[in-house]
């Protein structure tokens, strides 16, 4: 099995609305058909027991191109990644097919393929694959470069309701929906977001003091300068109490 390119569909594709990794696979005559090589779905289930096979397309039988869209695509789910869709198509070129696999974060989307490539290979040679190694790699990538919790609430919010969205930067900075009706927001900003109102909640305690002459319930607390000074407010307020920073996150 041959990858002779690997891209990114950023955006409403041929294949769905998902982003995805698209890549061209070649397959010998023998890896066309994996009935052919009865080792190998034993070595495969043996060192990736949750694999879950997508059957193809009626009268196509199961490639190695096969197996590899289901591996890129479990890798990602089995660490976390919310993924679903994925297809493998044949070519008009014998024994070569496209293979479209969904991702959330295009880095660990391209990353997962480079393991299936690997958890593939070593099914076919029969050699060692440390699938926890692998997995935890995966959740470390997607842990560095998610969208953070504020942006993140927003994006899930959007998607539940069908719309869809890409990340134009590694930031905070997302794109939802197409052409003229796209909208875009920075963290928890949109287009709409004041400067005024951005400079307040960027100052919690300002936030809270007008939070609190509006009526609206708020934590008891107060600024402080040093360990010393907060552990003075800790005994004016009471214990349990949380220390966050004025500014930021």
């Amino acid at each position: 099995m041959e990858i002779s390119r690997i891209r990114a569909l950023r955006g409403p594709n041929l294949w769905s609305r998902h982003t995805s990794i698209e890549a061209i696979v070649s397959c010998s005559e023998a890896e066309r058909d994996i009935t052919a090589m009865p080792d190998f779905e034993p070595r495969l289930r043996t060192r990736f027991p949750e694999i879950k096979f997508l059957e193809p397309a009626i009268g196509q039988p199961f490639s190695l191109a096969h197996a590899l869209e289901s591996a890129a695509l479990c890798l990602q789910a089995q660490a976390g990644c919310p993924v679903t869709f994925s297809r493998s198509v044949a070519t008009v070129e014998t024994g070569t097919y496209q293979v479209v696999v969904e991702y959330t974060e295009e880095d660990v989307g391209r990353r997962a393929f480079d393991l299936a490539e690997k958890l593939i290979a070593s099914a076919v040679d029969n050699t060692p694959f440390d699938l926890d190694a692998a997995l935890k790699e995966l959740r470390d990538l997607d842990e560095d470069i998610r969208l953070g919790p504020s942006t993140g609430s927003i994006v899930y919010a959007g998607v539940a309701r069908g719309i869809p969205y890409r990340r134009l930067t590694e930031g905070s900075m997302v794109q939802f929906g197409w052409g003229h009706r796209q909208r875009r927001i920075q963290a928890a900003e949109t287009g709409e977001t004041s400067a005024i109102a951005e400079s307040i909640a960027q100052d919690k305690e300002l936030t809270k003091m007008l939070l609190h002459a509006a009526g609206v319930p708020v934590p008891n607390g107060r600024a402080v300068e040093d360990a010393e000074d907060a552990w003075k407010a800790a005994q004016e307020i009471g214990a349990p109490v949380v220390v966050k920073p004025r500014d930021g996150n």
